[in-house]
C-alpha cells in the first residue's frame, strides 16, 4: 500500500516490480491479486501526484503571466 511519506518515484519503482513479476509469470492466482490491488493503490497514488504538481506549474504558469501584464 502506498504510504504517506512515499515518493512517486518509490511507487513507480515498486509498480515497475509488479509489473515485471506479472510480465515474467512469477505470481501464482493468490499473489497476482494481491499484487494487482497494490498496482491500483500505487496508479492512484502516481496520478494524484502528477495532478497536483500539474495544478502547482499551471498556477505558477498563470501567475508568471500576470505579471507580465501589468
Amino acid at each position: 500500500m502506498a504510504a504517506k511519506k512515499e515518493t512517486y518515484t518509490e511507487a513507480m519503482k515498486k509498480l515497475e516490480m509488479i509489473v515485471a513479476k506479472i510480465e515474467g509469470g512469477e505470481l501464482d492466482i493468490d499473489q497476482l491479486g494481491e499484487n494487482l490491488q497494490e498496482a491500483q493503490k500505487l496508479i492512484k497514488f502516481c496520478r494524484n501526484k502528477l495532478y497536483k504538481a500539474d495544478e502547482e506549474i499551471r498556477k505558477m504558469l498563470d501567475e508568471g503571466q500576470e505579471g507580465k501584464e501589468e
